[in-house]
């Protein structure tokens, strides 16, 4: 108990000092939660992806359409339980700023697939019936003020043109970690203004959702489904959800591993900044423990009290970091939900959080440590300032 008293007043017997490298230490673990919270969000999609569900492309490109005439072949494969298709719309609510996920889809067997996305009964029912009815997120409605029964004008790009929804029923993710910012609507509704404007692009579908009986026959139906469309003018690449979640990842992998040195790099700066900060209150106190050890008090004890008093400073600051970690976190996911809109922060990068806070008041403590250990009393007493 002494020794600990000891710790705590010396830790704080320069305030001012001491501030400075609590708040620079729970900054430096501000920083390194929230990048490593980014990483980890950035393959949410891929954890989260059904072991049960595969993806159906146009080999060449996403961006190139199948034959909606697909759907009745594919259901005919051994292990397809159930088929679903849609389109990625692309519409912009107002003005440009205002983006977010939308897609035209074939709506009872798309909810069916996604049991994710929690609809209420009556919503439901109403959005089957209504062929401009659409469906929005939890969060993406919260952000605009959406109600049940409100108009909600898209502007198309991929479909160009003035685009006019009813809002029929508002999801909510059945997991914390359920993208609630999404949008859609019937396909059909999309498809029969095709045939009316623009002909040559109705009865088609920018992909296939297909849903296995089991997850061991995924790789044999996706096989199947290929072989059936090979030579065909639209060739087929099917893969599962989570290959297809890896597909876009990949392309920005370059940038998630910078992003993990720059959360790294953060840590090695400020635990410089600590081991400068310890080493210049070590060499102040030489006289003190030099004092210490005429007393009776051996180098270990020294040692401790010089090692307590960097991990004390330290792991303050990072408490302090990992507490304003949730604030941070959840003014990104209300203000940036467009580009997060998901944005909890895991058990395991708080823990993280703590782990680098201990080990940059460790690394910080040795040197000083050492120093103060193995000065020698005449040594220390000669010692002024």
């Amino acid at each position: 108990m002494f020794f600990l008293k000891l710790i705590i007043r010396n830790a704080f017997r320069h305030r001012l000092r001491t501030i400075l490298t609590v708040i620079g230490v729970a900054i430096a673990v501000l920083a390194f939660g929230l990048l490593r919270t980014l990483v980890g969000l950035w393959y949410l999609g891929v954890e989260s992806s059904s072991a049960t569900r595969l993806v159906t492309r146009n080999s060449i490109s996403l961006v190139f359409p199948l034959p909606i005439s697909y759907k009745d072949r594919i259901r005919q494969v051994p292990g397809v339980k159930i088929v679903s298709w849609g389109s990625w719309f692309g519409g912009i609510y107002i003005e440009p700023k205002n983006f977010f996920a939308n897609f035209a889809v074939e709506p009872k067997s798309y909810l069916e697939l996604y049991p994710e996305f929690v609809l209420p009964p009556d919503q439901k029912a109403a959005f089957l019936l209504d062929r401009r009815g659409a469906v929005a997120g939890r969060k993406l409605a919260g952000k605009y003020g959406w109600k049940i029964g409100d108009q909600i004008p898209l502007k198309g790009t991929v479909f160009p043109g003035q685009w006019e929804f009813v809002l029929r029923g508002i999801y909510r993710g059945a997991q914390k970690s359920t993208d609630e910012t999404q949008f859609f609507f019937q396909w059909d509704y999309l498809n029969e203004t095709m045939k009316k404007t623009v002909p040559r692009r109705s009865d088609q579908a920018g992909f296939y959702m297909i849903g296995v009986t089991r997850p061991d026959q995924a790789a044999e139906v996706a096989v199947a489904v290929d072989r059936m469309f090979r030579n065909s003018l639209a060739e087929t690449l099917t893969e599962t959800e989570k290959a297809f979640q890896l597909g876009f990842v990949s392309m920005t992998e370059a940038i998630m591993i910078a992003i993990k040195i720059v959360s790294y790099v953060v840590i090695v700066i400020i635990m410089v900044v600590a081991a400068n900060t310890m080493a210049m209150t070590a060499r102040e106190r030489m006289g003190e423990y030099a004092t210490l050890k005429t007393l009776g008090f051996g180098s270990r004890h020294i040692a401790g009290i010089v090692f307590g008093e960097s991990i004390v400073i330290s792991m303050i600051g990072g408490l302090t970091g990992v507490v304003l970690t949730f604030p941070a976190a959840h003014w990104i996911e209300t203000e940036l939900s467009q580009f997060f809109p998901v944005f909890n922060v895991s058990a395991s990068t708080i823990n993280l959080d703590l782990l680098a806070a201990f080990i940059v008041g460790v690394t910080a403590a040795i040197f000083p440590t050492w120093r103060g250990a193995t000065i020698g009393i005449a040594e220390g007493l000669r010692r002024i300032g």
